[in-house]
């Protein structure tokens, strides 16, 4: 068996994780724990207050090992008494019953089949997917009772399970985006250490097309002076164009509280000669300036439309079609416009939103 050389031990007495099982590590993750968790609950319902699409979202797991450095979701691992930084990365924890818990849910008399969106946290798909499975109940569970659902992802652990998404899009409305914010080689190796690569990713999209889906790719975030220049962006809509898909939505990086911090470590170390922009551009806000994202929008669109890729500014909150759960689903080889509810949630972004679990 894979995980006959992991170690397991009894919880860590210093974590206040609820529902801790056991804590484990493998030699195929070096230098993580897995801390096990039995969930009470699978369906976060979004605060009434919120903006986003869609009124639930199941999170399988908290931390990611992508160690995305810009990641929106690293102050969420304060809330565990773990820091935003190097435990984000490596202290995940990991709902193992998510998928029954969520089947019980979903099957009460009272569930109104509303739209579930996955990845708006951490990402369902990321490494720890190999080893633990949950998606495939989590999809079987909501496909069964008739709920919309939508996965937002930078996990090439999509692909596996492709037909079973193809089969649930029979059923009820999939929704399929891929994160794919950077497209250097050795950018991305550097920002995104734990992800797969563009070319991989890409691959994905490709494959998810060539089963009919309408793949949205998420170009977020652009990193001024980075990633923003007319020759990178027109290099990264040319390959998602290639890839099959159907559509992009763009944005600049926004640096929260937690991401902030990690982020300009990094400037510290790769590009201090950019920390001093960074700091003008972000010094009264989490997001860039307005200034700089009617700028990026209007050096794109000439390349948008180069490329004929249907776009969204994550700026443009109305704008987007209707969520999942709202359009009309063609069955067969053909699926509802890819990753919408995923999408919108995304382009809410620049309202401070709570973290939704």
């Amino acid at each position: 068996m894979r995980w006959t050389s992991q170690s397991t031990t009894a919880p860590a007495g210093d974590l206040q994780i609820p529902g801790l099982l056991q804590t484990t590590r493998t030699p195929d993750f070096a230098g993580v724990r897995f801390h096990e968790v039995r969930a009470k609950s699978a369906l976060n319902k979004v605060p009434t207050r919120s903006a986003m699409p869609f009124p639930w979202t199941v999170n399988p797991y908290r931390g990611c090992s992508h160690a995305c450095v810009y990641c929106f979701a690293r102050n969420t691992h304060t809330y565990l008494d773990l820091d935003s930084g190097e435990d984000f990365d490596r202290e995940l924890v990991v709902k193992v019953n998510i998928a029954d818990v969520l089947r019980a849910e979903v099957s009460r008399p009272s569930w109104r089949r509303e739209h579930v969106a996955l990845g708006t946290n951490t990402d369902p798909y990321q490494r720890a997917e190999g080893r633990y499975r949950l998606m495939p109940g989590i999809v079987e569970a909501l496909a069964d009772s008739g709920t919309p659902l939508s996965i937002l992802t930078k996990g090439t652990l999509l692909r596996r399970d492709l037909p079973l998404l193809r089969t649930a899009a029979d059923a009820v409305p999939v929704d399929l985006a891929m994160s794919i914010a950077v497209y250097d080689d050795a950018l991305q190796d550097s920002l995104e250490p734990g992800t797969p690569t563009t070319a991989a990713r890409l691959a994905t999209v490709r494959a998810a097309a060539d089963l009919g889906f309408r793949v949205r790719v998420f170009l977020m975030p652009v990193l001024p002076y980075l990633t923003d220049s007319t020759d990178r962006l027109d290099d990264a809509l040319r390959r998602i164009k290639d890839a099959g898909a159907d559509s992009v939505v763009y944005g600049a990086l926004h640096l929260r509280p937690g991401a902030r911090e990690w982020f300009f470590r990094w400037l510290d170390e790769h590009r201090p000669d950019l920390r001093s922009a960074y700091e003008g551009m972000y010094a009264r806000s989490a997001y860039a300036p307005r200034a700089y994202r009617r700028m990026l929008a209007q050096r794109l669109g000439p390349l948008l439309q180069r490329w004929g890729l249907a776009a969204q500014h994550d700026d443009d909150h109305g704008s987007a079609p209707a969520t999942a759960s709202g359009t009309r689903v063609a069955r067969g080889p053909r699926l509802a416009p890819g990753a919408t509810a995923a999408a919108r949630s995304s382009a809410q972004a620049d309202q401070e939103q709570p973290a939704l679990f």
